[in-house]
This record gives structure tokens, sequence and C-alpha cells, in this order.
């Protein structure tokens, strides 16, 4: 089964032992000395070295501070990220046992074959190459033996680390440590539910299935479970290793690799946040193949919308559309300093927009927006800094691949695709409907739910306020809901049809159609105004 923490309900007794080891490994490496300030902080070296001694979950949460930018030096972040995910590989005798387990079935009445030796080892699980009895050639990922135990023992302790640190030193309580652990913890649980790692590899093979030139390996359902999984065997090379004999293949690769990314965030709310060339093979045809969906994040509709807002406001430097659309992202946030913030990213958008196109990237652009909002109080949100770190890697891979290769202009070419398709005549045609459910069902309700919370205040005798004048006031707000909703109407015809008429044509009567929606909600609001005053003057 998959390993869930909460780090609210660790127990300090079972932290106390793996607490006090810690402790005496970061007074061992100087660490504590750094609690009286960063002049006191141990060398980047002394940093990493503690990590890789503290073990498996240590690893991982080195690794994810590595992508915490907005709090530590450049320096730090560089040694933190030579954290190698690779631990000895298990014997077949703990890797049998797991499978039998899981399964609950003998190894050989699942596998005509199976390769003792792994194809790697990582800190969660390592990879066997197998045949299912049908003669097919599979990958299995197993997950190492003993994980929850040990994962739920550093979690509590380094909960109570955090805790202890905060009240002798009431100035750690400006980073959020405790934040940090809690999503720290969740992307844990992620990773090693297998389960989840299944649904995403469906999800994703069924997001990305017209995108020509991929191919994402299927799970076989039947051979997994929480802490096995079996899926279809990828016979590829690493990208970064064809790139050195196939340069010509590169411009049309990194295209597709830019498409996957952008159409799964943009359409599906999903992204792959590991991309780096290990997790991408070449197969034999010249397809792409992607591997390892155990680090993917998600993103809501309201928080897509945002990101493509901060886009949009990116690209023409607009530094008040970027605040507005970077505080959205980031609605938890109490305290910010706005006008501290927007100066720093009207700074942040004057070296983009100083600089060569060519040079610009878009993860070191969202980096930088992550450090100015935790200079000014953001509580930036974790789905953020993964999709800032997927970026990073990404184009970390693409400048690898072909030094020379226009990353923006692939870039903005699918960014214009998902665009057109955003405004076609389906998508506008799906959100109006949708928009006159709501309203429908608004306009139903308002009246009726109005008069019900009147007379319940009524009937509580509140003041001077009695029953007649509560239902006055009732059937003049019941009247001012319909006009307001109306207007609501009229405007939702104006908004759809200037879509339409604005969108690529698809058909003779395309812009017609939202020439019309326009005129019609036009007439609309005029006929509200015209009532409005005409109740007032009757009033009068």
């Amino acid at each position: 089964m998959a390993v869930l923490i909460d780090p609210e309900k660790s127990s300090l007794l079972q932290a106390a032992p793996r607490l006090m080891q810690i402790l005496r490994v970061l007074a061992r490496h100087k660490f504590l000395g750094a609690l009286r300030g960063k002049s006191h902080w141990p060398p980047p070296k002394e940093v990493r070295e503690t990590f890789e001694e503290l073990g498996l979950t240590f690893l991982k949460f080195g690794q994810v501070l590595a992508m915490r930018r907005d709090l530590l030096p450049d320096a730090y972040i560089a040694e933190l990220e030579l954290l190698q995910d690779q631990l000895p590989a298990l014997g077949i005798d703990a890797v049998r046992a797991t499978v039998e387990a899981e399964l609950g079935v003998p190894l050989t009445t699942v596998f005509a074959s199976f390769n003792e030796m792994p194809l790697g080892a990582a800190t969660i699980a390592q990879v066997h190459e197998a045949t299912l009895l049908d003669g097919r050639r599979v990958a299995v990922k197993v997950q190492r033996p003993d994980l929850e135990a040990m994962i739920a023992t550093d979690i509590s302790a380094l909960t109570y680390l955090v805790a202890l640190g905060e009240r002798l030193f009431p100035r750690l309580l400006a980073l959020d440590l405790p934040v940090l652990v809690r999503e720290f913890a969740n992307s844990l649980n992620r990773e090693t539910d297998f389960s989840r790692e299944a649904r995403s590899i469906v999800l994703f093979r069924t997001a990305l299935a017209d995108v020509p030139g991929l191919w994402i390996p299927d799970v076989v359902a039947e051979c997994s479970s929480g802490n096995v999984l079996t899926m279809e065997f990828s016979a590829g090379e690493r990208v970064d290793s064809y790139a050195g004999t196939h340069p010509e293949a590169m411009p049309q690769l990194i295209n597709t690799l830019v498409r996957l990314m952008l159409q799964t965030i943009f359409e599906e709310g999903l992204f792959h946040a590991d991309p780096h060339s290990g997790n991408v093979l070449v197969l034999p045809d010249g397809r792409l193949s992607l591997l390892d969906f155990g680090m993917t994040g998600e993103l809501d509709e309201p928080m897509r919308d945002s990101l493509t807002l901060l886009l949009e406001a990116v690209v023409k430097g607009d530094a008040r559309g970027a605040t507005e659309a970077y505080l959205e992202m980031a609605p938890g946030s109490e305290r910010v300093n706005r006008a501290a913030l927007l100066l720093d990213i009207k700074a942040v958008l004057y070296e983009i927009h100083r600089s060569d196109l060519a040079e610009v990237s878009v993860g070191d652009a969202f980096d930088s927006l992550l450090r100015a909002g935790s200079r000014h109080g953001v509580h930036n949100p974790g789905e953020f800094f993964l999709l800032t770190r997927a970026f990073v890697i990404l184009e970390s891979m693409i400048r690898q691949l072909d030094p020379d290769h226009d990353y923006l202009a692939s870039f903005r070419e699918e960014i214009s695709r998902l665009t057109a398709k955003h405004f076609s005549l389906e998508r506008v045609k799906e959100k109006t409907g949708k928009l006159a459910r709501e309203l429908e069902r608004l306009i139903s309700d308002a009246p009726g739910d109005t008069r019900r919370v009147l007379r319940r205040f009524a009937e509580g005798n509140l003041g001077r306020l009695q029953a007649p004048e509560v239902e006055a006031l009732g059937g003049r707000v019941s009247r001012n809901l319909e006009r307001l909703t109306g207007a609501i109407a009229a405007a939702a015809l104006v908004i759809g049809g200037a879509m339409l008429a604005i969108a690529p044509p698809q058909s003779a009567w395309h812009h017609l159609l939202g020439e019309g929606m326009v005129v019609a909600g036009i007439i609309g609001t005029l006929l509200i105004c015209i009532g409005a005053v005409r109740r007032d003057r009757g009033r009068r």
C-alpha cells in the first residue's frame, strides 16, 4: 500500500530516537550554528553531504529544497541539485517477496521471465525488465520495502525539528517551514502511491493521444498495485544519446517536447514535473517515449486561467497585470506588500525585455517571480514550484540537445495553436452554454433564496426591522437581482459574440453569429437601463 503521512498527526514518542540521531548529524556538520544567521551557515558541500548521510527521506527533502530558489542562495541550490536519486539495488529475494505479496501469487505464475538485474535503482523503487506469460515485454517498478515506517519517522522528526527551531528562533517563522514540510509529505505520498502513478499514465495517454511522434507505455493493470507498477517496455535510446548521432532530428523532437508540456498544462491541468533526459527516450521508429510519472503536477481551471494571464502579461511587459495574475495563483497570501512586489516584478520584466529573446527562459522568469513574491509575503503554492522546476529542466535539456534551437519560437507557435483552439467555435459554445446554465439557475433560485434569508432575519426580530418591512425589502432585492442577472446575461452575449468575432474564421456564418450576439447583448442592456429609469420615475 502507499505511504500516507500526515505531519499534523506525527508522534513525538515515535520521532524521538530519530530526532536525536538527526541532531547529532547536524551538530557534526556545523548546522546548529546556522541558527545564529547566514554568516554561520555551513559550506554548500557540507550541506549536501549532510542530506546524503541522513538517508532516503532527506535525499528527497534536499531535492525539494533545490527547487526553492526563493529561500536559498544559488551556491546551495547548485550543490543540492547534485544529490543523486539512487541507492544500492535490492536483492532479488526482496524484490520477489514484494511482488508476490502485492499481486498475491507466485512470481512464476505472472511472468515467464524476470531479470534479476534491475535496469535502474532509485530512492523509492527500482525497475526490472520482465516478460509476461503471453509474451509481452514489460518493465516492472518495485517499491522498496518498509518505506512507510521509515518515511513516517523522518517526517515526524522533521516536523518537531521545525517546531523547535521556530520556538527558539522566531525569525524562522518568516520562512513558513511547516508549510514546506507539509508539502514535502504530500509530495512523498504522491510519489510512493503507484496506483496514483498508474492513473496519471492513463490521463497523460488520453490527453496526448493526438500528439504525433509520441508514445507513452500503457499500464498492465492486472499486474500492478500500490507498490508494484507494471508497464509496457519502452525499447528506446536516451534522447541525449540519440541527439549525438541524429542532430537533424532534434528540431522536430524538441517541438514535440514543447507541445506535450504546454498541451497538458493548459488543456488538462497536468504536467510532467521531471522531464529530464533519462525520462525521455527515442524509439527505433523515431517517436519519443515519455517515462516515469511519479512526479506530476496538477493545476485547477482558475490557476490555469491565471497562468495564461501571467504569461500574456510577461510577454507584453505588463507589470501590473503580471502582479495581479501572480497573486491570483497564490490566493492564501496575506499581508503582501503589493507596492514593493510590483516594483520587483517591473524590474524582472525589464530584464526580460532588454535581453536577447533567444536567451529568455520561461523557467527563469517564473523563478524570479517566486523570489520576488517570497520577499514580499506571497505564499507560493507548491504546484507553482513544481511547474517552475519542470520548465527549468525542460529548457536545460533542450539547450543540451540543440544549443542553436530557438526554443521560444517553438513556445510561441504552440501557445498560438492553443489560443486558436481556446477561441474555437466549439469551445465558445461550451463556455457560453455553461454560463447560460449557471445564469438560469441563478435567476430561478435567487428571489426565493433572498426571501427565505430575509424572512429568517424578520423572525429573529432584529432591532426595529419588522416582517412587513422585510418582505418589502425582499421584493426590492429580488427585483434588483432579476435586473442584475439580466444584465449579466446581456454581458455574456456581448462577450461570447466578441470572442466569436475575433476568433480565426472557421465557417461563413462564424462572424455573423458573433456580431448578432453582440447586437442582442447591447439591445438587452439598453432595455434593462430603460426599465430601471421608468421604475425610478414611477417611485418618485
